[in-house]
Formats: structure tokens, C-alpha cells, sequence
């Protein structure tokens, strides 16, 4: 990141993203362990609490995530542990449902000095740092060209019916990679995005966690 640009929160970075098509998890970003309980009463058990506030990432090595939390006072307990943690700086605590899915992919947008915005999908969560291959199209796109990115991914096999689960919605994935390319277009001013992990559950891809960089 340049000393001339900065990164959203994990919330407003995938509020950015909801506005423009991409599926997300549900959450809602609270200021006390009162409000994180009624928000996982809402969105349902099992719930996950992430610190959010601009900038901040690193954020599972650096304790300030708790997953799959079953019930009210582990939400409440997970709540203070978090804030203890966090830097002063943060907006809050983010509650989350808990995405289930066998399946993570990576995708994103960075805007190249030559080509403008190139849209980037690769298996994600673990795999895209044990294994280091992503693919790229330059924006604007259209759904052959994403379904060639799909094609051309390492293990896009994953993307077929895969451990009990159905088909990866390969259009909603291709309107995915699409609208990020759009996004690229229409905002000079983003740097860059990253959906690392886009989670697929049951069939869906949804986006887990996001970042977006602004110049």
C-alpha cells in the first residue's frame, strides 16, 4: 500500500461490494457485548466476532478474530477478548454469521499501470498462499472471459459437485468477477480489492471477508 492510499474496514469494504451485486455474509458492526449478543440473536448461532476498523489486518494472527461461537455468553466472553486486544482505533466489533462450505476461493481487482483494472480468481483461504496461482483478466469483462478464468484455475475441479456438495453457480461466480471488474472501471480511485475467502457454501459464493484499497 502507497503512502498515498488507504484501506477501508473489513465493513465498509464489503458494503462497497453489496452495492455493487457482490453477495456477502450477513453481519452488523456493534459497540458493546449488549449489542453483539442481540446481533447473533438476530442473525442466528453459530456467530463469528471480528475486530473491524480501517486498515486492520492480520486479524486471525493477531487474535482479534473468534469463530463458530454457539450461544450468547460466548458471544459476550469473545466480545471482551476481542476489544481487549484490538487498537484503540477500531469502529467496533463486526458479528457475522458463520459460513459453512468445504470450498474457498480468492478474488479481487488490482489496478496495473499499463493494463488499468485486472480482475484476479484463485483457490483461496490457505491454498492461495501454499500454492501462489491466481488468474487475470483486464477489465471490462465478459462471462466467456470469466468462465475461462474458472477453466484455468489450479484445481478448478473444486468448482464441480465436490465433497457431497453441489456445483459451484458458475454464472453468479462469473457476475462475480464481472462486477469487480466494473467496480475497477467505475472508481478510478480504488486501488485495489481483495474477497479473501469467498466462501461457497452449499453452491453460492459469498463473500467471507474483503478489503478495499482507496488512492
Amino acid at each position: 500500500m502507497s503512502a498515498t492510499s488507504a484501506a477501508l474496514s473489513e465493513f465498509e469494504s464489503k458494503k462497497l461490494l453489496a452495492e455493487h451485486g457482490i453477495p456477502i455474509v450477513r453481519e452488523k458492526l456493534v459497540t458493546s457485548a449488549a449489542d453483539a449478543v442481540e446481533a447473533a440473536d438476530w442473525l442466528g448461532y453459530p456467530v463469528v466476532l471480528k475486530a473491524c476498523g480501517p486498515g486492520l489486518a492480520h486479524k486471525t494472527e493477531l487474535g482479534l478474530v473468534e469463530l463458530n461461537l454457539p450461544y450468547d455468553e460466548e458471544v459476550a466472553a469473545a466480545y471482551f477478548r476481542v476489544t481487549r486486544k484490538a487498537p484503540e482505533t477500531i469502529d467496533g466489533v463486526l458479528v457475522q454469521t458463520m459460513l459453512r462450505g468445504n470450498r474457498e476461493l480468492v478474488a479481487g481487482m488490482t489496478r496495473d499501470a499499463q493494463f488499468g483494472p485486472c480482475v484476479m480468481l484463485g483457490l483461496g483461504g490457505i491454498f492461495v498462499e501454499a500454492l501462489r496461482e491466481v488468474v487475470f483478466r483486464v477489465a471490462p469483462m465478459g462471462n466467456r472471459d470469466a468462465e475461462d478464468m474458472m477453466e484455468e484455475i489450479h484445481g478448478s475441479g473444486m468448482l464441480g459437485s465436490f465433497r457431497g456438495d453441489p456445483p459451484v453457480e458458475r454464472g453468479l461466480l462469473a457476475e462475480i468477477l464481472i462486477s469487480l471488474g466494473e467496480l475497477g472501471l467505475s472508481r478510478p480511485d480504488i486501488a485495489e480489492v481483495d474477497i479473501n475467502p469467498l466462501i461457497i457454501e452449499g453452491s453460492r459464493p459469498v463473500a467471507a471477508d474483503a478489503l478495499v484499497v482507496v488512492s
